[in-house]
Formats: structure tokens, sequence, C-alpha cells
């Protein structure tokens, strides 16, 4: 029996159950430390590497790999990984720090906006106005964060939408976990199902030198099956939440994240003065112009971070909410996410040990020793569990496309697999890690900011990793096959 059966209430005997699994900074540390134990027994090795100008990066050249000398990591670099996964480069994976700060300023821009009580109210107006419609909210978003997914890649940009939606969730009579799953599950299929998405698609099939719109179809066809999979699984739940609270995976944390989310709105009235509407409005096109920014104009972390900067400030000066006030809002709001913000730093950690140790290489090249020579079917398959693997060492998709495909690509051809079926495995395999992997700082900051502990949220995904894991190694049996 779980501890959510026995567990209805924040006080008492509930709390030793909960608190029997360590927190994520926990298990983030401890799995910088395995890592760093293996580089003492796996093989240090490297792949010979060429720039690739098309993806703008060197890329490792296959039949090239070669021992090195080891460079165990001892306690000191362990102690180190946290701080250096804010800054360390490292070849095929972006810096933490900037991500943190983007996190750090959107605590700060959602601090200034809720000084205005604007969220508040407009949260009650809203389900006022969708009184016993509130379920279709599951599966509008959940297409529209597809949609971003399948698209341009998006993920750390989601980030920003955790504290505006989960509250409304839980207002709608749900819970936290059903509002991290609209938007992690959401976009997150969208990037498993990745159709023109540039730093999935497009660098895997410039990786394997094939157009991109090769294995689009199939693509397609998973991306809509997955998509209609996780909304009914999403709504499933939610529904279930809501007639019985009780059966929400977090039911013993539903008072203290009611207080934690929910702020002043529980008795608030449905209207909103002159102010609160246009700050309402300011809100909504600020999330525009980033969509907006990301998507077309090429915009990253530092263009995102500098808009809702802006956006504070404006929304700071329409609602008159004063000089002070506004900073004491500013840094509150930050305050709130520092620990989402050190939890991306730690997770990034792991992949600074791993290639300080040298030894991704090494694992790259016993996955190609792996596959080589099997039936078609099997390699496929073998292939896609391979970059399964992979991915929770290299959560990065644009990383991973570029670490692996350059390598496993050509290898299909010996297979006499077509690559753009190397390349929809690849997508799907990282697509369906980073909906759970703790190296992910997408993953371990969702549920940071939602208030749901990671083994909770194994627990809650964990039959839909199943579902969408039979759908996968059909999809792709079924067209090697064809």
């Amino acid at each position: 029996m779980s501890d959510i059966q026995t567990a209805p209430s924040v006080d008492g005997p509930p709390r030793k159950l909960r608190d029997r699994f360590p927190s994520a900074f926990t298990i983030l540390f401890a799995l910088i430390a395995i890592v760093a134990a293996l580089t003492w027994i796996v093989p240090a090795g490297q792949y010979e590497r060429i720039a690739n100008e098309a993806l703008g990066k060197d890329t490792p050249v296959p039949g090239t790999y070669q021992t090195v000398a080891s460079e165990p990591q001892g306690i000191l670099d362990v102690l180190r990984a946290p701080i250096a996964g804010f800054y360390d480069p490292v070849e095929y994976i972006a810096n933490a720090i900037d991500v943190s700060l983007f996190v750090l300023i959107i605590g700060g821009f959602l601090g200034v906006v809720n000084r205005t009580g604007a969220i508040d109210s407009g949260i009650t107006a809203a389900m006022t106005a969708m009184k016993g419609r509130e379920k279709w909210m599951i599966p509008i978003l959940m297409a529209l964060f597809a949609a971003g997914g399948t698209t341009y890649g998006m993920a750390e940009e989601t980030l920003a939408f955790y504290t505006i939606l989960i509250p409304v969730m839980i207002a709608a009579g749900y819970d936290a976990v059903t509002g991290v799953a609209v938007i992690l599950l959401g976009a997150g299929i969208g990037v498993l199902g990745s159709t023109i998405n540039p730093f999935a698609t497009a660098i895997a099939s410039d990786a394997a030198n094939i157009p991109f719109t090769d294995g689009l179809l199939l693509r397609l066809a998973i991306l809509g099956i997955g998509w209609l999979i996780c909304v009914v699984f999403v709504m499933r739940y939610a529904a279930k939440v809501k007639a019985d609270p009780s059966r929400s995976i977090v039911a013993d944390r539903r008072e203290d994240n009611l207080r934690h989310f929910m702020g002043k709105t529980v008795g608030l009235a449905a209207d909103l003065s002159g102010r609160q509407k246009l700050v309402l409005i300011l809100f909504g096109v600020t999330f525009a112009v980033m969509i907006w920014g990301v998507a077309v104009q090429g915009w990253w972390m530092a263009e995102m971070s500098m808009l809702f900067l802006g956006a504070a400030l404006v929304i700071g000066t329409v609602a008159w909410i004063g000089e002070k006030p506004f900073v004491e809002a500013f840094v509150d709001g930050a305050r709130d996410l520092l620990g989402v913000a050190l939890i991306i730093g730690l997770a990034r950690g792991i992949v600074v040990i791993m290639d300080a140790g040298r030894i991704t290489d090494t694992i790259l090249n016993a996955s190609e020793q792996a596959v080589a020579g099997q039936s078609e079917v099997v390699f496929i398959n073998g292939m896609y569990w391979i970059e399964v693997a992979m991915s929770f060492l290299v959560p990065s998709t644009s990383g991973l496309a570029v670490l692996s495909i350059p390598i496993l690509a050509p290898v299909s051809d010996f297979a006499g697999v077509d690559r753009s079926l190397a390349v929809t495995a690849y997508q799907s395999a990282s697509g369906i890690v980073n909906l759970i992997t703790p190296t992910s700082a997408v993953v371990v900051g969702a549920l940071a900011i939602g208030r749901v502990p990671y083994d909770r949220w194994l627990r809650f995904v964990a039959p839909l990793l199943l579902i969408l894991t039979v759908l996968i190694m059909a999809a792709l049996s079924l067209a090697v096959m064809l």
C-alpha cells in the first residue's frame, strides 16, 4: 500500500514516510559520485573529431576510437562538479549558468506580477468563467506545448510556465502533478515526435547527411498517436484526483500546496481592476514575444532573460507598486526559485565529471560494437535502447545528436537500415528519457517548481513510459520491415 493512501494530511506519520526517499539534491550528488567511480573502472578513450561547418561543431569520426590515458575523478573533482556544472565548457552541451539565471529572472518577474494581485484575481475569474469545462484545458494546452516541442524543441522555455499553470490546475480541482504533467509531457511528446525541430531532427539529419524531411511521415505518426496517449493519460489522472483528492500522487501535500501556489486566491472576487487587466495583457504579451523570439529570431537564455527583466519593469510601473516594493517583490520572487537554479547546476555536474574522466567516447564505442552485424529489426531497436542509455548521460538533444549520430548512422548502412530511421530512433529515445532523467535541467527544474518528489513523478509516469516505449519500438520495427 502506498503512503498516499495512508497519508491524508501533511502532519503526523505521513511526513516520515514521505521523507524516506532522498531529495533531488541528494540523488544528483550521489549520481555525480557514481559516475566519478566509473572513471576508475571504465577505460578512457576518444574518437578523432573533425569540424562540421553545417553543425558548427566538431563531430566524431567513425572507426577512429582509441584508448587514451585514464583521468579518474577523485573526491575533490566530485566536490567541484556541482560548481563547475554552472560554467565549465563541455563540447556537446551548453553551460547551465544561463539557464539558472533565466530561472532567477523568471522568479523575479513573477514576484512583481504576483505583487499586483492580477494573477490571483485572474485565476479566480478564469475558473468562474470555465466552471464545468475545466478538463478541456488539458488537451488544448498539451497541444500547444506539443506544437512548441515538435517545431522548435521547446524545453527550457517551459520553466516559465509552471508557476502560472499549476495554480490554475489546483484551482480547477486538480493537483500540482497535473500542472507539471500538462507542460512536461505536452512539450516532451512534441520533442519525442519532432518534425522540424532544429535542435533534434535537423541537427541529427545533418549529422547523418540526409534531408531532415526523410522519415517525416513516421515521426508525424509517432507524434500524433503519442500526443493522444499522453492526453488520455493525464485527463484520466486529473478526473480521478478531482473526484477524490486523496488519490493524488501528492495528496499528503495538498494543504501545503494550496498555501504555496494559491496565495490569496481562495476567497477572492472574480472582479479585475483596470490596472490588473492591463497587467494580465502585458503578462500574456511577454510570453507571446518570448515564443516569437525563440522560434523566429533565434533567441536564447540571455535574450529571454532580458525580455522578462524589461517586462517586470514595465509591469511594476504600470501597476505603480513603488520602487522599494518592486525591488522586494523581484528579490523575493527570485529567492523562491533559487533552489531550482541551484539544482540545474548540480544536474549538469554529472556531465562535467563524465567528460573530464574521458569515458563518454568509450561508452559510445561499446554501443557501436553492440549493434554492428545485427538483423534490421534487432539493429534499429538495439540502436533505440543504446540512445536511451546515452540520453541519461547526455540529456541535451542537440548534444546527443552531435555525439552519437555521426558514429551510429554510418553503422546503419551496413545493417541495411535507412539513416532516417536511425534519426527517428535517436530523437524518440532522447525524447522519452527527457521525461524522467535527473540529469535534465528541465525535469529537475519542473519537479522542483511543482514541489513533486522525484520518486512520486517516476511512479506517476511509469505506465505512460511503458506504453510509449511499445509504440516507438512497434513503429520502428514496422518501418524497417516495409
